[in-house]
Protein backbone atom coordinates (compact mmCIF):
# COMPACT_ATOMS: atom_id res chain seq x y z
CA UNK A 1 0.00 0.00 0.00
CA UNK A 2 1.01 3.64 -0.42
CA UNK A 3 -0.07 7.11 0.62
CA UNK A 4 -1.58 9.28 -2.10
CA UNK A 5 -3.85 12.16 -2.98
CA UNK A 6 -7.00 11.17 -4.84
CA UNK A 7 -9.58 13.13 -6.81
CA UNK A 8 -13.02 11.57 -6.98
CA UNK A 9 -16.22 12.58 -8.74
CA UNK A 10 -19.55 10.78 -8.49
CA UNK A 11 -20.90 12.26 -11.75
CA UNK A 12 -20.17 15.12 -14.17
CA UNK A 13 -22.81 17.26 -12.45
CA UNK A 14 -21.21 16.85 -9.00
CA UNK A 15 -18.10 18.80 -7.84
CA UNK A 16 -14.86 16.85 -7.50
CA UNK A 17 -13.40 15.95 -4.11
CA UNK A 18 -9.68 15.89 -3.26
CA UNK A 19 -8.57 13.77 -0.31
CA UNK A 20 -5.54 12.12 1.28
CA UNK A 21 -5.84 8.35 1.33
CA UNK A 22 -4.11 4.98 1.14
CA UNK A 23 -4.14 3.00 -2.12
CA UNK A 24 -2.51 -0.13 -3.52
CA UNK A 25 1.04 0.37 -4.75
CA UNK A 26 1.04 0.22 -8.58
CA UNK A 27 2.03 -3.04 -10.24
CA UNK A 28 4.66 -2.89 -12.95
CA UNK A 29 3.52 -3.35 -16.56
CA UNK A 30 5.46 -3.59 -19.83
CA UNK A 31 7.01 -0.37 -21.07
CA UNK A 32 6.71 1.33 -17.68
CA UNK A 33 8.94 2.08 -14.70
CA UNK A 34 7.91 2.15 -11.05
CA UNK A 35 9.25 5.40 -9.60
CA UNK A 36 9.62 6.04 -5.88
CA UNK A 37 8.57 9.68 -5.77
CA UNK A 38 10.86 11.93 -3.77
CA UNK A 39 9.33 15.27 -4.79
CA UNK A 40 6.36 16.40 -6.87
CA UNK A 41 5.27 19.93 -7.78
CA UNK A 42 1.76 21.28 -7.35
CA UNK A 43 1.19 23.31 -10.51
CA UNK A 44 -1.80 25.59 -11.17
CA UNK A 45 -2.81 23.08 -13.86
CA UNK A 46 -2.92 20.35 -11.19
CA UNK A 47 -5.38 22.46 -9.24
CA UNK A 48 -7.53 23.00 -12.35
CA UNK A 49 -7.41 19.27 -13.07
CA UNK A 50 -8.48 18.46 -9.52
CA UNK A 51 -11.57 20.60 -10.11
CA UNK A 52 -12.54 18.71 -13.27
CA UNK A 53 -11.49 21.44 -15.70
CA UNK A 54 -9.74 19.08 -18.15
CA UNK A 55 -12.35 17.23 -20.22
CA UNK A 56 -10.28 14.10 -20.90
CA UNK A 57 -9.47 13.35 -17.23
CA UNK A 58 -10.95 10.08 -15.99
CA UNK A 59 -11.91 9.88 -12.30
CA UNK A 60 -11.05 8.64 -9.74
CA UNK A 61 -7.52 9.86 -10.37
CA UNK A 62 -4.29 10.48 -8.48
CA UNK A 63 -3.28 14.01 -9.57
CA UNK A 64 0.20 15.37 -10.19
CA UNK A 65 2.13 16.08 -13.39
CA UNK A 66 5.72 16.93 -12.41
CA UNK A 67 7.98 14.72 -10.32
CA UNK A 68 11.46 13.59 -9.38
CA UNK A 69 12.42 10.30 -7.80
CA UNK A 70 14.27 7.00 -8.10
CA UNK A 71 13.35 4.07 -10.36
CA UNK A 72 12.56 1.09 -8.15
CA UNK A 73 11.50 -1.36 -10.85
CA UNK A 74 11.31 -1.51 -14.64
CA UNK A 75 13.92 -1.59 -17.41
CA UNK A 76 17.22 -2.89 -16.01
CA UNK A 77 19.19 0.13 -17.25
CA UNK A 78 16.94 2.50 -15.26
CA UNK A 79 16.71 0.71 -11.90
CA UNK A 80 18.29 2.84 -9.19
CA UNK A 81 18.55 5.90 -11.43
CA UNK A 82 17.48 9.34 -10.23
CA UNK A 83 14.94 10.64 -12.74
CA UNK A 84 12.45 13.44 -13.30
CA UNK A 85 9.64 14.16 -15.71
CA UNK A 86 6.22 15.50 -16.48
CA UNK A 87 2.87 14.30 -17.71
CA UNK A 88 2.34 14.83 -21.40
CA UNK A 89 -1.30 13.90 -22.01
CA UNK A 90 -1.30 10.83 -19.74
CA UNK A 91 -0.18 11.15 -16.13
CA UNK A 92 -2.88 12.64 -13.90
CA UNK A 93 -5.38 12.62 -16.77
CA UNK A 94 -5.98 9.11 -18.06
CA UNK A 95 -3.39 7.43 -15.82
CA UNK A 96 -2.59 8.06 -12.17
CA UNK A 97 -0.21 10.91 -11.49
CA UNK A 98 2.63 11.64 -9.13
CA UNK A 99 1.13 12.99 -5.91
CA UNK A 100 1.75 9.67 -4.23
CA UNK A 101 4.60 7.65 -2.77
CA UNK A 102 4.91 5.71 -6.03
CA UNK A 103 3.97 6.34 -9.65
CA UNK A 104 3.91 4.10 -12.69
CA UNK A 105 5.49 6.14 -15.49
CA UNK A 106 6.15 5.23 -19.15
CA UNK A 107 9.88 4.46 -19.24
CA UNK A 108 10.32 6.61 -22.36
CA UNK A 109 8.93 9.61 -20.43
CA UNK A 110 11.80 9.62 -17.94
CA UNK A 111 14.76 11.98 -18.06
CA UNK A 112 17.85 11.55 -15.92
CA UNK A 113 17.90 14.08 -13.08
CA UNK A 114 20.63 16.70 -13.41
CA UNK A 115 23.25 15.87 -10.78
CA UNK A 116 23.49 19.56 -9.93
CA UNK A 117 19.88 19.71 -8.71
CA UNK A 118 18.09 18.35 -5.65
CA UNK A 119 15.00 16.19 -6.11
CA UNK A 120 12.84 19.14 -5.06
CA UNK A 121 14.49 21.41 -7.64
CA UNK A 122 14.15 18.82 -10.40
CA UNK A 123 10.44 18.46 -9.59
CA UNK A 124 9.92 22.13 -10.51
CA UNK A 125 11.15 21.70 -14.09
CA UNK A 126 8.54 19.61 -15.90
CA UNK A 127 5.59 21.79 -16.91
CA UNK A 128 7.35 25.20 -16.95
CA UNK A 129 10.46 24.16 -18.87
CA UNK A 130 8.75 21.82 -21.32
CA UNK A 131 6.10 24.47 -22.04
CA UNK A 132 8.74 27.16 -22.56
CA UNK A 133 10.71 24.83 -24.83
CA UNK A 134 7.60 24.04 -26.88
CA UNK A 135 6.71 27.73 -27.17
CA UNK A 136 10.18 28.64 -28.43
CA UNK A 137 10.18 25.72 -30.86
CA UNK A 138 6.71 26.55 -32.18
CA UNK A 139 7.82 30.16 -32.51
CA UNK A 140 10.86 29.08 -34.50
CA UNK A 141 13.33 31.01 -32.35
CA UNK A 142 16.81 30.98 -33.91
CA UNK A 143 20.26 32.11 -32.86
CA UNK A 144 20.66 35.86 -33.19
CA UNK A 145 16.94 36.64 -33.06
CA UNK A 146 15.21 38.89 -30.55
CA UNK A 147 12.71 37.21 -28.25
CA UNK A 148 10.19 39.12 -26.15
CA UNK A 149 8.80 37.20 -23.16
CA UNK A 150 5.46 38.37 -21.78
CA UNK A 151 5.01 37.33 -18.15
CA UNK A 152 8.75 36.94 -17.69
CA UNK A 153 8.53 36.80 -13.89
CA UNK A 154 6.38 33.64 -13.92
CA UNK A 155 7.69 30.06 -13.97
CA UNK A 156 7.25 29.53 -17.73
CA UNK A 157 8.41 33.05 -18.50
CA UNK A 158 11.63 32.68 -16.52
CA UNK A 159 12.32 29.38 -18.25
CA UNK A 160 11.65 30.93 -21.67
CA UNK A 161 14.13 33.75 -20.99
CA UNK A 162 16.92 31.33 -20.04
CA UNK A 163 16.19 28.95 -22.91
CA UNK A 164 16.14 31.82 -25.42
CA UNK A 165 19.48 33.09 -24.16
CA UNK A 166 20.90 29.54 -24.28
CA UNK A 167 19.87 29.44 -27.96
CA UNK A 168 21.88 32.59 -28.59
CA UNK A 169 18.88 34.92 -28.75
CA UNK A 170 18.57 38.34 -27.20
CA UNK A 171 15.78 38.22 -24.60
CA UNK A 172 13.59 41.19 -23.72
CA UNK A 173 11.43 40.75 -20.62
CA UNK A 174 7.97 42.18 -19.95
CA UNK A 175 5.60 42.01 -16.99
CA UNK A 176 3.51 44.27 -14.81
CA UNK A 177 6.56 45.01 -12.67
CA UNK A 178 9.48 47.43 -12.86
CA UNK A 179 11.92 44.53 -12.51
CA UNK A 180 11.59 43.66 -16.21
CA UNK A 181 12.69 45.56 -19.31
CA UNK A 182 9.11 46.61 -20.05
CA UNK A 183 6.41 47.37 -17.49
CA UNK A 184 3.14 46.52 -19.26
CA UNK A 185 1.16 48.87 -17.02
CA UNK A 186 3.35 51.84 -17.86
CA UNK A 187 4.08 50.97 -21.50
CA UNK A 188 1.04 49.15 -22.92
CA UNK A 189 2.00 50.12 -26.49
CA UNK A 190 5.49 48.60 -26.23
CA UNK A 191 7.15 51.89 -27.15
CA UNK A 192 10.39 50.69 -25.53
CA UNK A 193 10.64 47.80 -28.00
CA UNK A 194 11.78 50.13 -30.80
CA UNK A 195 14.48 51.54 -28.51
CA UNK A 196 15.68 48.09 -27.44
CA UNK A 197 15.69 46.69 -30.99
CA UNK A 198 16.93 49.73 -32.93
CA UNK A 199 13.52 49.98 -34.59
CA UNK A 200 13.56 46.36 -35.83
CA UNK A 201 10.85 44.95 -33.55
CA UNK A 202 10.98 41.49 -31.99
CA UNK A 203 11.29 38.31 -34.03
CA UNK A 204 9.51 36.07 -31.57
CA UNK A 205 7.07 36.76 -28.74
CA UNK A 206 6.55 34.14 -26.05
CA UNK A 207 3.27 35.13 -24.42
CA UNK A 208 2.60 33.29 -21.16
CA UNK A 209 -0.32 35.54 -20.15
CA UNK A 210 -2.86 35.34 -22.99
CA UNK A 211 -4.48 38.72 -22.45
CA UNK A 212 -6.23 39.77 -25.70
CA UNK A 213 -5.43 43.47 -25.19
CA UNK A 214 -1.72 42.78 -24.76
CA UNK A 215 -1.71 40.41 -27.72
CA UNK A 216 -3.33 42.99 -29.99
CA UNK A 217 -0.77 45.58 -28.87
CA UNK A 218 2.05 43.15 -29.64
CA UNK A 219 0.75 42.66 -33.18
CA UNK A 220 0.23 46.39 -33.68
CA UNK A 221 3.47 47.70 -32.18
CA UNK A 222 6.10 45.10 -31.26
CA UNK A 223 6.31 42.29 -33.81
CA UNK A 224 8.89 42.55 -36.60
CA UNK A 225 8.36 41.61 -40.24
CA UNK A 226 8.10 37.78 -40.34
CA UNK A 227 7.71 37.86 -36.57
CA UNK A 228 5.97 35.03 -34.70
CA UNK A 229 3.63 35.32 -31.71
CA UNK A 230 3.71 32.06 -29.74
CA UNK A 231 1.27 31.86 -26.85
CA UNK A 232 0.42 29.31 -24.16
CA UNK A 233 -2.70 30.67 -22.47
CA UNK A 234 -5.97 32.60 -22.86
CA UNK A 235 -7.95 34.51 -20.28
CA UNK A 236 -10.99 32.53 -19.16
CA UNK A 237 -13.28 35.54 -19.38
CA UNK A 238 -12.16 36.75 -22.83
CA UNK A 239 -10.93 34.30 -25.44
CA UNK A 240 -11.45 36.33 -28.63
CA UNK A 241 -8.64 38.21 -30.38
CA UNK A 242 -9.13 40.69 -33.20
CA UNK A 243 -6.28 41.83 -35.43
CA UNK A 244 -5.56 43.59 -38.71
CA UNK A 245 -5.53 40.79 -41.30
CA UNK A 246 -3.95 43.03 -43.93
CA UNK A 247 -1.07 43.98 -41.64
CA UNK A 248 -0.51 40.36 -40.65
CA UNK A 249 -0.19 39.01 -44.19
CA UNK A 250 1.75 41.98 -45.52
CA UNK A 251 4.31 41.57 -42.74
CA UNK A 252 4.25 37.76 -43.10
CA UNK A 253 3.65 37.37 -39.39
CA UNK A 254 2.34 34.29 -37.61
CA UNK A 255 0.30 33.45 -34.51
CA UNK A 256 0.76 29.98 -33.04
CA UNK A 257 -0.80 28.30 -30.01
CA UNK A 258 1.07 25.92 -27.70
CA UNK A 259 -0.40 23.28 -25.39
CA UNK A 260 1.80 20.77 -23.56
CA UNK A 261 -1.19 18.47 -23.01
CA UNK A 262 -1.11 17.66 -26.75
CA UNK A 263 2.23 15.90 -26.38
CA UNK A 264 2.94 12.29 -25.51
CA UNK A 265 4.93 11.20 -22.48
CA UNK A 266 7.77 10.18 -24.81
CA UNK A 267 7.88 13.64 -26.39
CA UNK A 268 7.95 15.25 -22.95
CA UNK A 269 10.75 12.95 -21.84
CA UNK A 270 12.83 13.81 -24.89
CA UNK A 271 12.11 17.51 -24.41
CA UNK A 272 13.32 17.47 -20.80
CA UNK A 273 16.32 15.23 -21.47
CA UNK A 274 17.48 17.71 -24.12
CA UNK A 275 17.97 20.45 -21.52
CA UNK A 276 19.67 18.31 -18.85
CA UNK A 277 23.21 19.08 -20.16
CA UNK A 278 22.52 22.81 -19.86
CA UNK A 279 21.55 22.40 -16.19
CA UNK A 280 24.66 20.28 -15.63
CA UNK A 281 26.82 23.08 -17.10
CA UNK A 282 24.98 25.80 -15.18
CA UNK A 283 23.76 27.51 -18.36
CA UNK A 284 20.20 26.97 -17.11
CA UNK A 285 19.23 27.42 -13.47
CA UNK A 286 16.44 26.10 -11.28
CA UNK A 287 14.88 27.83 -8.30
CA UNK A 288 17.11 27.61 -5.22
CA UNK A 289 16.09 24.74 -2.95
CA UNK A 290 15.67 27.01 0.07
CA UNK A 291 13.25 29.22 -1.89
CA UNK A 292 10.79 26.37 -2.51
CA UNK A 293 7.62 26.01 -0.45
CA UNK A 294 7.65 22.41 0.76
CA UNK A 295 4.67 20.45 2.10
CA UNK A 296 4.30 16.83 3.13
CA UNK A 297 2.20 14.17 1.44
CA UNK A 298 -0.84 14.44 3.66
CA UNK A 299 -3.43 16.98 4.68
CA UNK A 300 -0.79 19.67 4.18
CA UNK A 301 -0.73 18.87 0.45
CA UNK A 302 -4.55 18.81 0.26
CA UNK A 303 -4.64 22.26 1.89
CA UNK A 304 -1.95 23.54 -0.50
CA UNK A 305 -4.27 22.82 -3.43
CA UNK A 306 -6.56 25.52 -2.02
CA UNK A 307 -4.00 28.31 -2.01
CA UNK A 308 -1.62 27.51 -4.88
CA UNK A 309 -3.68 29.55 -7.43
CA UNK A 310 -3.44 32.64 -5.21
CA UNK A 311 0.31 32.14 -4.75
CA UNK A 312 1.15 31.09 -8.31
CA UNK A 313 4.50 32.87 -8.11
CA UNK A 314 5.67 30.38 -5.49
CA UNK A 315 6.91 26.91 -6.34
CA UNK A 316 5.11 24.42 -4.10
CA UNK A 317 6.63 20.96 -3.77
CA UNK A 318 5.31 17.84 -2.08
CA UNK A 319 8.37 16.24 -0.47
CA UNK A 320 8.37 12.54 0.38
CA UNK A 321 11.10 10.83 2.41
Amino acid sequence: MMKALLVTRESPSVPTQLSFTTLPKPSLKPGYALVKIRAAAINPSDVLNSKGNFPHTIFPRIPGRDFAGVVEDGPAELIGKAVFGTSGNQLSYTEDGTHAEYALVPAEALALKPSTLTFAQAATLGVPWSTANIALSRGGAKTGEIVLVIGATGAVGQAAVELAQAKGCKAITASRRDTTDINLLKDPDFSKVKELTNGHGVDVVIDTVGDHVIMRSILDHALAVRGRLSYIAARANHTELTFDMKQLYRNEQSIVGCNSVNYTAKEMGECLQSIVPEFEKGTLTACADDKLVKVNLGQEAVDAYKWVPEHSGEKVIICID
